[in-house]
């Protein structure tokens, strides 16, 4: 599931810090990982500040999520993550 927002909806979108902490106590880390398109090898494993560049709210994939990754991964020369986000954000844009 999706959304087709706007690139600046992602304030009001993104899960708070508590959201964040109830997703991972009812579902664990593995499936907390898989709302983030990378990841800090620096960090553990089970540590959720590993996870880097969330595009939804565990609940549905955000366009305005996609985009601020994108951007992001600019920011930080991440030139892979920027190439993944850029690609999805092309997929949800043709879909408008």
């Amino acid at each position: 599931m999706f959304v087709l927002d706007k690139r600046d909806d992602w304030s009001e979108h993104k899960p708070s810090a508590e959201k964040e902490n109830e997703f991972l106590a009812e579902h664990g880390i593995d499936e907390y990982q898989k709302w983030f398109l990378g990841i800090d090898e620096d960090e553990e494993e089970s540590d959720r500040r590993r996870y880097k560049f969330p595009y939804g709210d565990f609940e549905k994939l955000h366009r305005c999520g996609v985009i601020a990754a994108e951007v992001r991964a600019a920011q930080y020369e991440d030139r892979e993550i920027e190439v993944a986000a850029a690609h999805l954000h092309g997929a949800l844009n043709a879909l408008m």
